[in-house]
This record gives structure tokens, sequence and C-alpha cells, in this order.
């Protein structure tokens, strides 16, 4: 009973490392978007939302110039920066960065929480958009009887993590709300 009692007690502490580790995962990703890896690891999933496409000069040829992590070939390299990939990639990685400084700066100020929360909510629902809208996030029907939905690829686990960060934006969100209302 006195295990339950102490556990019971670790919702404020837990609120505040569930904001650090958003905070850490949005500034630490977003400061990899500067790294070409990263950048061109992204590619198919904005070359195939409706709503981040234009960002690319030519979205329809991504996979065509792929690379695969730690590879280094130089006529794509050129391809991603005639289309844009790096520039989308460096301004998502500072839009990721001060979402995860404005959850840390709830300290100063709720409002910056709650900015910070409402900011990390709306990119996890963007995120998530991508399981119907990016082919590479289902396993392809390459002969295994195991393909498309519900099976997962890679890329597909990847994004589905984002219910974890889609919940825990609301929590934090609504942390920093109550905390601005309550002053």
């Amino acid at each position: 009973m006195k295990i339950l009692q102490a556990i019971s007690r670790l919702d404020r502490a837990g609120i505040r490392f569930l904001r650090i580790a958003i905070s850490v995962i949005l500034i630490w990703i977003g400061a990899l978007k500067v790294v070409p890896y990263e950048a061109e690891g992204i590619t198919p999933f904005v070359a195939n939302s409706p709503f981040m496409r234009f960002f690319y000069h030519h979205p329809e040829q991504y996979s065509e110039h792929r690379n695969k992590e730690g590879e280094l070939v130089p006529e794509n390299k050129i391809w991603h920066k005639a289309n844009n990939t790096y520039g989308y990639a460096y301004g998502l990685g500072a839009l990721l960065v001060t979402m995860g400084l404005l959850l840390l700066l709830n300290r100063v100020h709720p409002l910056f929480g709650v900015a910070g929360g409402v900011l990390t909510f709306i990119m996890g629902i963007g995120t998530l958009s991508f399981l119907v809208t990016t082919p590479e996030t289902w396993v392809p029907a390459l002969g295994d009887a195991h393909h498309g939905f519900p099976y997962l690829s890679a890329a597909g686990r990847l994004v589905i993590k984002d219910l974890i960060m889609l919940a825990g934006a609301m929590v934090v969100a609504a942390d920093s709300a109550k905390r601005y209302l309550a002053r």
C-alpha cells in the first residue's frame, strides 16, 4: 500500500519529466535536421504529403534520389539541394527546436508551455497523417503474405510513435494552461 501511495504522488514529477523528455526529443531531432542524412530521410513523408509537398521543387522524383543513411551519392546530394530538401529541413529543424525551448520556458511563463504544447500537438497530427499519405510506412508487397495495412514498416513504426508525442503534448499544454489560470 505504501508503494502505491508513493507512486500516486509522482504525477507532478511525471509531468515535469514528460515536458523535459518531449523537449529533448524535439531539440535533438530538430538540431539533426541540419545534417543531410536527416533532411534526406524525411523526403518520402514530405514529398507524399498533400499539405507539405509544395515545399519541394520536384517531390515526384524523390524515390530516384534516395540515399541510405551514411551513403554518399554526390549526384543525389546535388538533387536534394536543388529540390529544397535541405532548405525545408532547416526550417523544420528551427521550428522543432523552438517548440522544445517553448516547453522548457514554461518555468519562465506558463503561456510559453501552452504554446509549445499546442504546437507539438499540431505537429503530432501532421506526423500521424503520414500513415495515410506515405506508401513507405507500410510493408511493401514483395512476395510475403504480410504486407500493407496493418503491417507497419520501419518508417511506419517511427511515425506511429508520435501518438505518444501527441498525448504528451496534450498533457503538458493542459498543465501549463492550469498553471497560467491559477496565477
